[in-house]
């Protein structure tokens, strides 16, 4: 199972504004060079993550995006399934109930696949949005590079 570059960017991104809301709204310009991502990849993963109600939107010139609740209460699993679209199984019969698995029924594998999924969520549904910033409080930082 591969987190996709959209998963990846959506958390990424969560935190940048985590870490920068002290300053109101966070503007996409500024959270693409500090991360290095671009506007309009940014733009796509944006538009899931309000629609899907974990952030917020303003416009004019003090518009940007913030958080719709506090960083202690984001998972981090919540937002990678909005950014991977729904599931973050780590095989297909899993992600979705309509898979059409010819094997289902005498799978010698399936119970390892369920396991490993709910081991998955066990670990992204108990690790919160703040403690993956730098002592869960704002700071500052340079352009990022990598992941």
């Amino acid at each position: 199972m591969t987190i996709s570059s959209r998963g990846r960017y959506a958390l990424r991104m969560m935190i940048d504004i985590a870490e920068n809301c002290s300053e109101g709204f966070v503007p996409i310009k500024e959270i693409s060079k500090r991360q290095n991502i671009s506007v309009k990849y940014l733009e796509q993963i944006v538009s899931q993550l309000t629609k899907s109600g974990l952030l917020r939107s303003g416009r004019g010139s003090q518009g940007g995006y913030a958080l719709t609740k506090a960083p202690k209460e984001y998972m981090v699993g919540e937002i990678l399934r909005v950014a991977e679209g729904g599931t973050i199984a780590p095989v297909a019969c899993l992600a979705n109930e309509n898979f059409n698995c010819n094997r289902r029924d005498f799978c010698q594998t399936l119970d390892f696949w369920k396991g490993l999924r709910d081991a998955i969520d066990k670990y992204v549904d108990s690790t919160t949005l703040q403690s993956l910033m730098k002592d869960g409080t704002p700071k500052r930082r340079g352009r990022a590079s990598g992941q």
